[in-house]
């Protein structure tokens, strides 16, 4: 019981200091944004990378872009842009984890590289856009599902995983 409550605090303490970190960030970075345009939340430390975990992000502001880590090419970064503005026009902002999902008819050639995307609109023709890779999820089953059938044991009836529900 008392390494359960240990190990219990051990984990809040991390959070509290994960969170502590994540304000930090986000306090230079708005500091950053209210001294000048928004490049510097991407040329300076630290970076919009630091305060969401993502492969890599892209910033569409006057015209001009500013990449960091793994994002589209900017003609495909236009190209979301567009689709954007015909398709959600009214929003803010955007969030998917996967933009084929989400309709984008350019997903398919961006690949696995550039999957889920998060974008924010910071005026009327200006972007900050997050993207992440496609993370195939495994799930490993309780059964076998390959092996031969359940063999009979005591009397013929034995539980197995894949058989249990049968009724």
């Amino acid at each position: 019981q008392v390494f359960g409550i240990q190990l219990n605090k051990e984990v809040e303490l991390s959070a509290q200091a994960k969170e502590r970190h994540i304000l930090k960030i986000q306090t230079l970075l708005c500091d950053m944004l209210l001294r000048g345009s928004p490049v510097g939340i991407f040329t300076q430390s630290p970076t919009v990378l630091d305060l969401v975990q993502c492969d890599g992000a892209a910033l569409y502001y006057r015209n001009q872009f500013t990449l960091l880590g793994m994002t589209p090419s900017e003609v495909q970064i236009r190209d979301i842009i567009g689709w954007m503005l015909e398709n959600h026009d009214g929003s803010t902002g955007l969030s998917t984890d996967s933009l084929m999902e989400a309709g984008y008819p350019g997903a398919a050639v961006l690949g696995d590289a550039i999957c889920g995307m998060a974008a924010i609109r910071i005026s009327s023709k200006d972007f900050i856009f997050w993207f992440r890779s496609h993370t195939a999820k495994e799930i490993k089953w309780g059964g076998a599902k390959h092996e031969p059938a359940d063999r009979e044991t005591d009397g013929g009836r034995k539980m197995h995983p894949r058989s249990s529900f049968k009724t």
